[in-house]
């Protein structure tokens, strides 16, 4: 993917390695190659992180999830489901007890090492790991196949899809700006090129600053920071609306972004979850960087 737009054909979904069915199961490959079979498709869902349990509604299998992780407050309905612990560690008791035909793990957060002994005692595991737009979609698309929902999860995975595409094309000739993405505070991190927020920067017409760093989400000294003088600076701060991470900055006048005033707080779980809600926070995220570039 470049800043000149995402690389998307809509027939990617149809290209999909296709789900094989036969009389006695239906099976697809995860994010970790490991091949997960159900006898037909789950009706009892257990999600384990909050991106996950978005996907899963997405996929128009939210009624069927009975168990979810802490955080996992999107939509509504999904505050009311039964907790069966957070991204450090599950309550496999608890997952046992709701009896799951399906549990779904994100690679990023969940412990392999639990989910593994899940999958001993015989629940099938699906784990997860978007790192693109495309993989978001294809995600949704294989949930709706393990869920009975195929053609509506093929439906609405084509539509972002084609909605990424277009905000593609509208900024696509939009001048460069350079973002620093700021992830946390102390000690200062921020992204790399691989992560899906930086696709959503360049999506924009941005770049990464530091997107030929190898981490996924490296630390950074002030010091750095300052040699790179990004145009504009964009974090999510700690989930509230106030200025805090941003105040900082201001400290250093001679930044081009401070400057300009082009300091910026996004909605965090639009951003940094891997979901279709980042449709929306692209959306705002491409706002912002018009504006900035109004101010330079």
């Amino acid at each position: 993917m470049t800043k000149n737009g995402l690389t998307i054909t809509l027939l990617l979904l149809l290209l999909l390695a296709p789900v094989s069915a036969t009389a006695q199961a239906l099976c697809v490959n995860d994010a970790l190659e490991r091949e997960v079979c159900l006898a037909e498709p789950a009706g009892r869902i257990v999600s384990l992180s909050p991106g996950a349990t978005e996907l899963v509604y997405s996929a128009g299998a939210g009624d069927q999830l009975v168990g979810a992780s802490a955080w996992s407050d999107y939509p509504p309905e999904a505050r009311e489901l039964p907790r069966v612990g957070d991204s450090n560690r599950v309550d496999l008791e608890a997952i046992l007890a709701l009896e799951p035909d399906l549990v779904i793990g994100w690679t990023d957060g969940n412990s392999r090492t639990q989910l593994d002994r899940l999958a001993e005692l015989g629940i099938p595991v699906f784990w997860l790991a978007p790192r693109t737009f495309e993989d978001i979609a294809a995600t949704v698309a294989t949930l709706g196949e393990l869920t009975g929902h195929d053609a509506l999860a093929q439906q609405r995975a084509r539509e972002f899809l084609g909605s990424m595409e277009a905000i593609g094309s509208e900024y696509r000739q939009a001048e460069p700006v350079r973002v620093f993405y700021q992830v946390w505070d102390q000690p200062l991190m921020t992204i790399n090129g691989d992560e899906l927020i930086s696709k959503a920067i360049e999506l924009c017409g941005g770049t990464n600053v530091f997107a030929e760093l190898p981490r996924l989400v490296p630390r950074l000294s002030v010091e750095t920071l300052l040699t790179k003088n990004p145009e504009v600076i964009v974090t999510a701060g700690r989930g509230e609306a106030d200025q805090g991470w941003l105040q900082r900055w201001r400290d250093y006048p001679s930044l081009t972004a401070v400057a300009s005033d082009n300091l910026f707080l996004v909605s965090p779980d639009l951003l940094q979850r891997a979901t279709f809600r980042m449709l929306d926070g692209t959306r705002e995220l491409c706002d912002l960087l018009e504006q900035a570039r109004a101010r330079l």
